[in-house]
């Protein structure tokens, strides 16, 4: 990680930094919300160097410092870091599966695709002389568990909030597992809190009122709601708690 000050988001995912050691670079912003309560000039923040010479911008934002709290801003992190913690069984609600997929299609036009597939159902390999994926556990009678992980950065007042801006995409997530829900089959949003100066968490009705709408309504359903804390920082990512929920 480099350290350095935001001078500004310049674009969408684009952010201009000066570095601790006087230079500035444009780094690349990989969070297409508004960013709202983590994206103020003048923050520290942390950016990581990919070392690859054929990007065009070869930095990328992770966290800022929001005073109280380092905040991850960085949209690509939270699914695989959430990977490693079911993984290693930490999240309670997620345990007992042989194995972790992702990105599997499903939805009634085939076209979504679910951040992670917990089953005990084998991944296909991609080639034929690739090695039998191990299980993770023994093989048991648990359903198929789908789970949407969603970066959730946006704070009001003691509160992490979601959205940060109308989400059409988000809303689908929602639409897809409240009809899994309504089949009997298990769902789970996870939303991955990286700051960690908010004590509950709810839906951003301000901003997206009909996210909210069908956040009741997939809860209502059976869909789980799982917001968990995180705890980011140079060296290392913590989880803190799961946050309560205020529908």
């Amino acid at each position: 990680m480099l350290k350095g000050t935001l001078l500004a988001r310049r674009v969408r995912f684009l952010a201009d930094v000066r570095l601790d050691d006087g230079r500035e670079l444009t780094a690349m912003c990989a969070n297409t919300g508004t960013m709202k309560s983590c994206c103020e000039p003048g923050r520290p923040v942390l950016i990581s160097d990919s070392g690859n010479p054929e990007r065009k911008y070869l930095h990328t934002w992770e966290l800022i410092d929001m005073g109280e709290s380092w905040v991850n801003v960085n949209t690509g992190m939270p699914n695989s870091a959430v990977r490693q913690f079911i993984d290693s069984d930490a999240i309670e609600e997620l345990r007992g599966y042989p194995f972790i997929r992702s990105e599997v299609k499903y939805g009634k036009d085939g076209k979504s695709r679910i951040d992670l597939l917990l089953t005990n159902e084998a991944p296909p390999k991609k080639r034929k002389s690739d090695p039998e994926p191990q299980p993770r556990c023994k093989p048991n009678k648990k359903p198929d568990f789908y789970v949407e992980v969603k970066n959730t950065s946006m704070r009001v007042d003691s509160y992490s909030v979601f959205p940060d801006a109308v989400t059409e995409r988000g809303q689908k997530h929602l639409q897809e597992l409240t009809a899994l829900a309504d089949k009997g089959i298990r769902a789970a949003m996870f939303y991955f809190c990286g700051r960690t100066d908010t004590l509950t968490f709810r839906p951003a009705d301000e901003v997206d009122p009909e996210y909210g709408r069908l956040l009741r309504k997939a809860a209502k359903a059976g869909v789980q709601l799982l917001p968990y804390q995180f705890e980011c920082s140079a060296s290392h990512i913590r989880l803190v708690r799961k946050l309560p929920v205020e529908l």
